[in-house]
């Protein structure tokens, strides 16, 4: 990664935008993005994500930032010490092609106080060492090393370099050795993620609850941990690989991931308990509506239904057509008067503080898991299967009497 890369990102990560960073520096907004994935790529973390168009810094964002900060500081002095430049200090910074393996590779010749030497521990040609570190010195504008029989020494202005890259070195080592140790507990673990459940009757909580004490009855190797989020996040987790397994209603755009069906059940309206109306038009017309986002098997089965009846509605105004937290969803139903519609195998379990109300229409809902290439995410996965397979035999064979 360049020094210049590192700056840029650094400055995303305090201003929160990829466009105002690119107009500050006079850089393609790709640009700065790629420094930004970049980072995220050596440390093994993510720093940012998209939403709404928007950028969004997640938490370990401001520590990564505070931990750049003397590599900031680095560049700073580095600049005074380039001494005279037709650029601004943020646009010479932002374009810095030092490379952080040059860094190192400067440090080393220094510490040995030879080229030769270096090259060798190295292992590198003693040629294509010396030419790095000749433009090393030319992007400097002073001569770093004096060259002599015996090995090399460093001049005034080298000592003054080494100075800076040794707080460079050391503050991107402290770093990457935060992002090792969460590799090494990565490779420990095995995280499942899932939708979130609707309470801890659900089946995805039971199974969830199952899995563990099964995979630990089992002494496997891997710790497991557990993650629920909405189905778009699952997607993304599991494809920048936060997650290994996903449990969720839809695996729309994870076709490059091992897949399989969990279970197949039908939608129901769900309504307050109070409520008198007798069918799904009946409820529509007389409550508001929630429903989770589109981008959800659910989401989009139970929007597409709920939008033929959504004419000339006196609660339309209020309805909510992205509440992507089931448990919401059912306080909003079972105490605020809403009406929204979950997959039969979910309503059931919370059919005391419900009213279950049937469609006119069957119409059918899929949950499924999907897993990366791990042999851990596999037996996992089989485990899952198994586990929903004995909590909700029964819910289905309900199912498939009504269908």
């Amino acid at each position: 990664m360049h020094l210049g890369a590192l700056f840029v990102a650094s400055h995303v990560l305090t201003s929160g935008s990829v466009r105002e960073t690119a107009r500050r520096f006079s850089l393609a907004a790709s640009t700065v993005s790629a420094a930004v994935s970049n980072l995220e790529s050596e440390l093994a973390i993510k720093l940012t994500k998209r939403s709404s168009g928007e950028l969004v810094k997640l938490i370990a964002s401001g520590k990564v930032r505070d931990a750049l900060q003397p590599i900031m500081h680095a560049v700073e002095q580095l600049y005074e010490l380039a001494g005279e430049r037709a650029e601004t200090f943020e646009s010479w910074a932002s374009r810095i092609p030092v490379k952080l393996v040059t860094i190192e590779r400067f440090l080393e010749v220094a510490d040995q106080g030879s080229i030769n030497r270096a090259a060798r521990r190295l292992q590198l040609g003693q040629p294509q060492l010396s030419l790095q570190i000749a433009n090393l010195e030319k992007f400097v504008g002073h001569q770093l090393l004096e060259r002599q029989a015996q090995g090399s020494t460093l001049t005034e202005n080298g000592r003054r370099v080494y100075g800076i890259f040794s707080a460079v070195s050391q503050a991107w080592n402290d770093l990457k050795s935060a992002a090792d140790e969460r590799y090494r507990r990565a490779a420990r673990s095995l995280r499942i993620g899932s939708i979130i459940p609707t309470g801890a009757e659900s089946w995805v909580a039971r199974c969830l609850g199952a899995v563990v004490a099964d995979w630990n009855a089992g002494r496997s190797k891997n710790a497991i941990s557990l993650i629920s989020m909405t189905a778009d996040d699952l997607r993304e987790a599991l494809r920048s690989g936060r997650i290994d397994v996903a449990i969720l209603d839809s695996v729309f755009e994870l076709e490059s991931f091992g897949h399989r069906e969990l279970l197949r059940t039908d939608l129901v309206a769900i309504a307050p308990p109070a409520s008198t109306g007798l069918t799904v038009a009946d409820l529509v017309a007389e409550h508001p509506i929630c429903t989770p986002s589109e981008r959800t098997g659910l989401g989009d089965a139970a929007t597409a239904l709920s939008r033929e009846r959504t004419v000339s509605r006196r609660f339309r105004n209020q309805d909510i057509m992205a509440a992507d937290s089931l448990p919401v969803i059912v306080d909003l139903v079972a105490n605020h008067g809403y009406v929204s519609f979950l997959g039969r195998v979910s309503a059931l379990p919370i059919a005391d503080r419900v009213r279950i109300v049937e469609l006119a229409e069957h119409i059918p809902i899929s949950y499924h898991v999907a897993f990366n290439h791990r042999k851990a995410s596999a037996d996992a996965c089989a485990m899952i299967s198994a586990a929903v397979h004995k909590i909700i035999s029964e819910p289905v064979a309900k199912t498939a009497a009504v269908a």
